[in-house]
C-alpha cells in the first residue's frame, strides 16, 4: 500500500476525483482535514454536478430516437383500429391508409434506429458508454433495424401484389383464394414482426438503463 502525502495546512487549490471531471475550488485545511491522508480526503468530494456537452448531447439524442421509434410503434396500431373503424364500410380505402402509416413508421423506424446505433458506436470513444455495455444494445437495435427493413421491403411488397392479383380488392377475392390466403398470412406475420421490434426496443431501453444503474459509464469506472 503506497503512503499518500498528508495536508500541509494550507489553503490549496483542490483537484476532485470525480467521474465527470475535476473540481476546482479553494478548501481550507482544518487539523481535522490534514489528519487524514489527502488522497482520502479528496476521494469522498461529491461528484461534479456538471456533464461534457457532447455527452449530455450523444445520451439527449440517443434517448430521442428511441422515444421517436417505440412511440411510434405504440400508436400505430391505436391509429390503425381508429381508421377501421371510422372507415368500416370501406375496408379498402382503410387497408390504404393504414399501409401507407405503416411505410411511414418504417422510415422514422429505420432512420432512428441508424441515429441510435451510430451513437451507441461512437460512445465509448467519448466516454459516455463503456464499451461492454453498448455491445448487447447494439446487436438489438441491429436486430430491430433489420426485422423494420424486412416488413418494408419484403412483406408490404407481397401483399402488395397478393392485392394486385386478387382484383385491386382483397376483402372481393373469395375466402377460399391463394392470394387472399397468402396476404392474410403475411398480415399476421407483418403484426408478429412489430410486436417482436417493440419488444426488442422495451428490452434495449432496459439495458442501456441497467448499464447507468451499474455505473456503466466509461467516466465512473
Amino acid at each position: 500500500m503506497v503512503a499518500s502525502r498528508p495536508c500541509d495546512g494550507k489553503k490549496s487549490q483542490g483537484r476532485g476525483t470525480g467521474p465527470l471531471g475535476p473540481l476546482l475550488f479553494p478548501v481550507p485545511c482544518s487539523s481535522d482535514l490534514c489528519s487524514l491522508p489527502c488522497s482520502i480526503f479528496w476521494s469522498h468530494l461529491p461528484a461534479p454536478l456538471y456533464a461534457s456537452p457532447m455527452r449530455t448531447f450523444l445520451r439527449s439524442l440517443f434517448w430521442l430516437a428511441l422515444i421517436v421509434w417505440l412511440g411510434s410503434e405504440v400508436f400505430f396500431p391505436i391509429v390503425a383500429a381508429v381508421t377501421f373503424m371510422t372507415l368500416m364500410p370501406d375496408t379498402h380505402l382503410a387497408g390504404t391508409i393504414v399501409g401507407s402509416l405503416l411505410r411511414i413508421l418504417h422510415e422514422i423506424g429505420l432512420g432512428a434506429g441508424v441515429v441510435a446505433l451510430i451513437v451507441l458506436a461512437v460512445a465509448p470513444t467519448v466516454r459516455v458508454f463503456s464499451s461492454r455495455a453498448v455491445i448487447a444494445p447494439m446487436v438489438l437495435l441491429v436486430a430491430m433495424i433489420a426485422g423494420t427493413a424486412y416488413s418494408q421491403f419484403g412483406i408490404i411488397p407481397a401483399m402488395e401484389r397478393d392485392r394486385i392479383a386478387a382484383g385491386g380488392v382483397i376483402d372481393a377475392a373469395p375466402p377460399n383464394s391463394p392470394y387472399r390466403m397468402d396476404f392474410n398470412r403475411l398480415h399476421m406475420r407483418s403484426e408478429y414482426v412489430e410486436e417482436g421490434i417493440l419488444l426488442l426496443g422495451v428490452l434495449t431501453v432496459v439495458l442501456v438503463s441497467w448499464a447507468d444503474s451499474r455505473q456503466g459509464l466509461v467516466g465512473r469506472e
